[in-house]
């Protein structure tokens, strides 16, 4: 890849962000990432997964700490219920409220399923793409960052 095509890429992924600003505002008091939260634990629940913070951090490629964080402000405002494993007193399993559950239907399945038929014109297969370069930069420039080598 040329350099002018890299300095392309990251103008696009500049513009990528940009694009997410253009989604709607949340309610007050909601970011942005409670919203990646409960699509997760729910894309997770359908896989049959009882989900705990590690399954979101890994999910979403996010450090626990983080994870545990908005975890416990999504639980204080009724977002998210957690509870501990009979099995196990140290696991503790996250799941949506029906508020989260609301939330998330809302925001996620009525704006997406609005904004569908407008990027119908982008193939499946042209998202594909875009995603898995989006990826694998971001896998490169984590790996590369802990380095110093100029």
């Amino acid at each position: 890849m040329t350099i002018a095509m890299i300095k392309s890429l990251l103008d696009a992924c500049y513009q990528a962000k940009r694009i997410r600003d253009l989604l709607p505002p949340l309610p007050k008091g909601v970011a942005p990432a409670y919203i990646q939260y409960l699509d997760a634990i729910g894309q997770l629940e359908r896989q049959g997964v009882r989900v705990r913070v590690s399954d979101i951090g890994d999910t979403l490629d996010i450090p626990r700490p983080g994870v545990t964080r908005t975890v416990k402000e999504m639980e204080a405002k009724g977002y998210l219920r957690k509870t501990a494993s009979e099995e196990d007193g140290r696991v503790t399993y996250i799941t949506a409220t029906e508020a989260g559950k609301l939330l998330s239907q809302r925001y996620s399945e009525h704006y997406f399923s609005l904004l569908a038929p407008q990027l119908a014109d982008i193939s499946d297969e042209d998202a594909a793409c875009t995603i898995r370069t989006i990826e694998k930069m971001h896998r490169v420039m984590s790996e590369r960052r802990g380095r110093i080598d100029e």
